[in-house]
């Protein structure tokens, strides 16, 4: 009799998975989740006691494999091991040392500590929620805590893209809140204040530099004296200090940390070049800080020549006394002992910053040109512009006036162009045409404004100050000032112009550098006006030398402050009698004169 053959069970395809009984009696189940290194199928295998287990099994790989992906088969990470191996091997021969200097102590600190134990694939979004609060009950900022949760994000993002996880858990987490703070910027009876207490100082301009152009910290500690134009009165930023970092030279022999050894060994670039391309950018001076950063160069040359062979030439604007840029940390604690000197609420460093972008919003300056001076990427300026740029009382003010004047002011008159010329344009004058000018004749300056009692005030208190000039009011139509008054529709004052006490003070010098009797007072003080440019200034103190055609050498001081006007004439009378004893030393050649 013929035996029966048993019927063969058909082949699977390539590629399919198979659910079998094995001999030891459980139900075994393989999967194709993709290919290993090697390029062999990556067939992943499962066990369980009955067929329905291991198939409910089998049918979650093969949802894996075909949405968000299995996990890569080989070392089993922990949060630990994982974050170690990223941070040192992936993140930090890819990304800057500021930046990577941040993840570390995220890692190392913060992290490991918090979570190192846990098996990678079994970190759950409630784990890190969890030692959010932790850290923030310990006494964490909310900061640090939201640091380290962009820092595990970052490392778990990596961690998918390499087939170690499927999903990343820190993306479903909620990160903890921070409550930005609105930045006060400083006022200007504030900058003021701080500017006057810096000419106190060592590395004054260091300051005016922060306030007035607000460079970043590292980009103003990285300026070398070939970024100065001083021809074209432009300062080019192309490069920032980093945050020096050491190791022993001593073989850890002092017991101290690397950057208190006595031989310590610098392990880290001075500088960097500028991160984005709108970092890189030239930024136009103004004149007083020019003039400060030439009597700031003298000093440094004077600074050299006393150092002799102690001095290391870099190039710096500013400097230690032997030549070195300057520290990022000490810079901060000078800013702090400013503020204090200086009577100053506290704050932060980049607050000057916040500050100077503030000063653009006031003055009106355009916002292409606020990117460009501020250094920020066209893609993100509007942000930028909304968290550095504050709504301060002047900015309130003149938005409000424009508001009163639009709704209740008189209807303006379309403006006509000029035959030939082209119409005016959104910066010009909107007057209506009945609009009367008061003009306040003060001796032989016309100065105009919109409201009769502004040119009352002025003429009154103008007239007590200068007896003996004439001081009268003209009402001129709107076409008459326009056509005949110097400047036009955009010099007539809206407002109360400010008067000050300006103290002066001014001495001659022979070229040997003796003093020239002028048969006048060396200091005086006079009432004026912010119009009256020759007599005016609202800074507490300003001065400069030069030489005059006949080869003598004048030394000119004015300011609001009489104390500091005086401590500031000294100054100014000494570089005056060195420039008539040395004039190639300021650049004063015969041909010149």
């Amino acid at each position: 009799m013929a035996q029966t053959k048993k019927p063969r069970t058909p082949r699977q395809p390539n590629g399919a998975s198979s659910i079998y009984l094995g001999k030891d009696g459980r139900w075994h189940g393989r999967v194709t989740v993709g290919v290993k290194d090697d390029g062999t199928p990556d067939r992943r295998h499962v066990s369980r006691k009955t067929r329905a287990e291991v198939t409910k099994v089998v049918r979650e790989l093969e949802r894996q494999r075909d949405s968000t992906g299995v996990r890569k088969a080989g070392q089993t990470w922990t949060v630990q091991t994982w974050l170690t191996h990223w941070v040192e091997n992936i993140a930090a021969p890819s990304v800057g040392e500021n930046t990577i200097d941040g993840y570390r102590v995220a890692v190392y600190h913060h992290l490991i500590p918090g979570l190192g134990s846990h098996r990678l694939e079994k970190l759950e979004p409630e784990h890190l929620e969890r030692f959010y609060r932790k850290m923030q009950a310990n006494g964490s900022a909310a900061g640090t805590a939201h640091q380290a949760h962009r820092t595990v994000r970052t490392a778990l993002n990596e961690a998918v893209r390499r087939r170690h996880l499927t999903t990343n858990p820190a993306s479903i987490a909620k990160a903890p809140k921070i409550e930005e703070e609105e930045v006060e910027p400083y006022t200007l009876e504030e900058v003021q204040r701080l500017l006057l207490e810096a000419g106190k100082h060592r590395n004054t301009a260091r300051w005016v530099i922060a306030l007035a152009l607000g460079l970043r910290q590292g980009e103003a500690l990285g300026l070398k004296w070939e970024d100065v134009d001083f021809e074209n009165g432009v300062i080019l930023v192309r490069r920032g200090r980093l945050r020096p970092r050491y190791k022993h030279g001593c073989g850890d022999k002092c017991g101290r940390k690397p950057g208190y050894c006595p031989q310590k060994i610098s392990v880290r670039r001075e500088t960097k070049d500028t991160k984005t391309r709108a970092g890189k950018r030239p930024i136009g001076v103004p004149e007083e800080l020019l003039k400060l950063l030439r009597r700031h160069k003298e000093k440094q040359d004077r600074e050299r020549a006393l150092a002799r062979d102690l001095w290391v030439e870099k190039g710096y604007v500013f400097t230690s006394p032997t030549g070195e840029p300057l520290n990022p940390n000490t810079d901060y604690h000078r800013w702090k002992d400013l503020l204090k000197a200086a009577n100053v609420r506290d704050g932060r460093l980049h607050d000057a910053r916040h500050t100077a972008a503030t000063v653009l919003l006031i003055l009106g300056v355009p916002d292409a040109v606020v990117d460009r001076i501020m250094g920020w990427e066209p893609g993100k300026s509007a942000r930028m512009r909304s968290r550095y740029q504050h709504l301060t009382g002047p900015v309130l003010q003149q938005t409000a006036a424009k508001v009163g004047g639009l709704l209740w002011g008189p209807t303006p008159h379309p403006p006509q162009p000029t035959p030939g010329g082209a119409a005016p344009g959104p910066s010009q004058s909107f007057a209506p045409t009945e609009m009367t000018v008061y003009v306040a004749r003060l001796g032989d300056r016309p100065v105009p404004f919109a409201h009769r009692e502004h040119a009352e005030a002025v003429v009154s208190q103008w007239g007590s100050d200068h007896p003996g000039h004439a001081a009268e009011i003209e009402a001129w139509d709107r076409w008459k000032w326009e056509q005949e008054g110097p400047g036009g529709m955009r010099v007539i004052r809206d407002r109360m112009p400010d008067r000050r006490l300006v103290h002066h003070a001014h001495a001659v010098f022979l070229p040997g550098g003796e003093r020239l009797n002028i048969g006048r007072d060396e200091q005086w003080s006079v009432s004026a006006w912010e119009f009256e440019t020759d007599l005016y200034t609202d800074l507490p103190v300003r001065w400069h030398t030069t030489r005059r055609p006949g080869q003598e050498v004048e030394a000119q001081v004015r300011g609001t402050d009489k104390e500091a006007v005086t401590t500031a004439f000294a100054d100014a009378c000494a570089q005056a009698v060195d420039r008539a004893m040395n004039p190639g030393k300021y650049g004063d050649t015969s041909e010149g004169f």
